[in-house]
């Protein structure tokens, strides 16, 4: 019986080498590593491939929120579309089911219609401000389709 390098045993009758210890635990490690590569592979296909879970979306605060703030009903929500990220999404924000326009500022801060001078960290503190801007007997204003439409014109002067 000789041994060779590879760890291998030879034969002496027919000179074939039949795998060793070292050889077998070769192939186990080089077996390892590819199963390995392709789960890591796959991993995001089948991640992907799976529904996203709309319930943990309505207690995150960075997607909507719903409070009742001085006696005034807050609600705001992202509007994620096709083609938007989640940070770049647009919000729907109402007080008192009437709705709150807000603006995304340079510095990463909101800015509403009520208090445009102001920077606020998020929507939610926003509309907050924008409450306090109102008062207790004011309301937002109905949006009528005029106003949505309105791209000149008189600039806010009427006759």
């Amino acid at each position: 019986m000789v041994v060779s390098v590879g760890g291998g045993v030879a034969s002496a009758e027919t000179g074939a080498v039949r795998p060793g210890p070292v050889r077998t635990a070769r192939r186990d490690a080089l077996r390892g590593l590819l199963v390995a590569a392709v789960a890591m592979a796959l991993a995001p296909v089948v991640a992907a491939s799976r529904p996203a879970h709309r319930a943990a979306r309505p207690a995150d605060p960075a997607f909507e929120f719903d409070e009742t703030y001085r006696g005034r009903r807050l609600r705001g929500s992202r509007m994620i579309a096709a083609g938007h990220s989640a940070g770049a999404a647009p919000w729907h924000v109402t007080v008192d089911g009437r709705p709150l326009h807000l603006m995304r500022r340079a510095d990463g801060g909101w800015l509403s219609m009520v208090d445009h001078y102001r920077s606020y960290p998020t929507p939610l503190a926003a509309a907050r401000a924008a409450v306090d801007e109102l008062g207790p007997g004011q309301r937002l204003r109905e949006t009528t389709t005029a106003d949505q439409t309105h791209m000149g014109g008189h600039h806010g002067v009427h006759a």
